[in-house]
């Protein structure tokens, strides 16, 4: 329950002009999230140069790919990392505070990038097991950020713009998967350039030259770069002034942070014992105040991450039936990287990046709720346009038409619930809370992603078992995953409505923590 220096120092906060220090604050966290976005989906450009350098099979038609076993770990152990780490760091940044917490992430993220491109050992067991033990620790860096970036930037803002400073951290996850892509290109065209090999089906040895093991590791290893240079500015970072007066209850260091990074003069009287929140979290209480908003923030994030990550997992796959990849055998191992890359990056600039903006520029004026019912809405309609005509997609003539509509559904998931349910979970919980419930929404997220990424790797496949990728059975079909995936936004649309509205109101109104004390002041 809040005295009344806290309502004096959190309204000040609530009032603050929008001014530099917010700017920096933005980039500071964003950073993380650039590294974040490069490191998770960095790992989808050389998936298939993995599988040409260390499962190739002498007098094969077709390149060596990774095994089905093999392929989910690499693509999935980063997710299971990334929930360990946003349960257990959201939990400490409650615990400790959100500073002391910030940098250990951006540190083991930084060591564990390296790691993984220095993977060693020469047989593809060695390699494949190194690779996955630094990426579940690169993975468990990445999920601190997630509730620490988003709650760090919600207690740092003020009421008017706080939904487009809290989006604008997670919108730089855009420019590290066009960056991933960009770097990538220019990687594999150096190595290209300087070995030019011809295509597996004139030379499948020396289609893949000893050299593109050097690229998958510089393009993983380029990851630990941004995140290395914010780290000084993490460290000098203070406390947020709610995390001091809500939990620490120290108004003096509250009053005296915020005086000193966003120019502003607070005075505050003696101090006096602050009271607490009395109920603890997961009890009766909680739940009754807010156990649907809970339940709202973890379906909806586990939802959307189902479609978003399942996409990405075969878009390679769609890319390849719509032409802009041509079949592996006609290429040689570095050709493959840069197509890979510059179809991902082609997705990333025109609906992936345009659609987080989107999202920072209209949060604060439509709200939140309604970006996330349009989203859902629009990503079903999209799904189902190209699921159920899905055969007069593949004819070679209305391929444009078939990425124009796929562009779409990514443009509405980041104009949609991708940002908003990053946003909202850092908005409507109790300040000791806050950072532990965003953990456990994103967690739900990743929860879905690893079904996504898993479970569509295997539904995806064709239902003609001659025609499936080596080591797969037979699956449903990518027009069949898109009608599932089209009735996930369906749910994810309906569990919206389980979500309050957080636009224009502080934190603690939103929390509930205000009401508390003025049921106090009347007591």
């Amino acid at each position: 329950m809040m005295g009344k220096e806290q309502i004096q120092v959190l309204n000040a906060l609530d009032v603050a002009k929008t001014q530099w220090y917010h700017f920096t604050a933005i980039i500071i966290a964003g950073m993380g999230f650039f590294t974040d976005a490069y490191d998770l989906f960095c790992i989808s450009l050389v998936t298939k140069l993995l599988g040409r350098i260390y499962y190739h099979i002498d007098g094969a038609p077709k390149p060596g790919t990774l095994p089905p076993n093999v392929s989910a770990a690499v693509n999935g152990v980063a997710f299971i990392g990334t929930l360990s780490g946003q349960l257990f760091f959201g939990w400490l940044g409650d615990k400790m505070g959100r500073k002391k917490v910030y940098g250990m992430t951006l540190m083991l993220m930084v060591i564990a990038s390296i790691a993984s491109g220095l993977s060693y050992g020469h047989d593809a067991k060695t390699v494949m097991t190194t690779l996955c033990f630094f990426r579940f620790w690169l993975g468990f860096g990445i999920g601190g950020d997630y509730p620490l970036s988003a709650t760090i930037m919600s207690e740092y803002s003020n009421k008017k713009t706080r939904g487009a400073f809290i989006a604008a951290v997670f919108a730089m996850q855009g420019f590290g998967i066009l960056v991933g892509g960009v770097f990538a290109i220019i990687i594999s065209s150096a190595f290209q350039t300087k070995y030019d090999a011809p295509p597996y089906e004139v030379d499948p040895l020396g289609s893949t030259v000893p050299q593109a093991d050097y690229v998958w590791r510089i393009i993983l290893m380029v990851g630990a770069l941004p995140a290395a240079l914010t780290y000084y500015w993490r460290l000098k970072m203070p406390e947020t002034a709610r995390y001091t007066a809500l939990v620490a209850n120290n108004m003096e260091q509250a009053a005296a942070d915020m005086s000193k990074v966003m120019n502003m003069e607070i005075q505050v009287k003696e101090k006096k014992e602050q009271s607490t929140i009395s109920y603890g979290l997961f009890s009766k209480e909680f739940m009754r105040r807010h156990g649907l908003h809970l339940l709202g923030t973890t379906s909806t994030w586990f939802l959307l991450d189902i479609a978003f990550y399942s996409q990405n997992l075969f878009q390679k796959d769609i890319f390849s039936a719509i032409g802009w990849i041509p079949p592996a055998k006609t290429m040689n191992a570095l050709e493959e990287v840069f197509k890979i890359a510059r179809a991902q990056t082609l997705i990333a600039l025109c609906c992936t990046v345009p659609g987080y903006w989107f999202t920072v520029a209209f949060i604060d004026r439509i709200g939140r709720f309604t970006i996330q019912l349009m989203g859902f809405f629009f990503m079903t309609v999209f799904m189902f346009a190209l699921a159920i005509p899905y055969d007069h997609w593949t004819l070679k003539e209305n391929r444009i038409g078939f990425v124009i509509m796929y562009s779409l559904t990514f443009f509405f998931a980041n104009f949609g619930p991708n940002s908003t349910t990053f946003v909202v979970p850092a908005e409507i919980f109790p300040a000791r809370f806050r950072s532990t419930c965003h953990g456990i929404s994103s967690a739900s997220g990743k929860l879905g992603a690893i079904v996504g990424s898993f479970g569509f790797l295997y539904l995806a496949q064709n239902q003609d078992k001659t025609k499936t990728d080596a080591g797969y059975p037979a699956g449903i079909g990518v027009r069949n995953s898109l009608l599932v995936l089209g009735v996930a936004n369906v749910l994810g649309f309906m569990f919206t409505f389980l979500v309050p509205e957080a636009k224009g109101k502080s934190l603690e109104e939103m929390s509930g923590e205000r009401e508390e004390e003025v049921k106090t002041t009347e007591a």
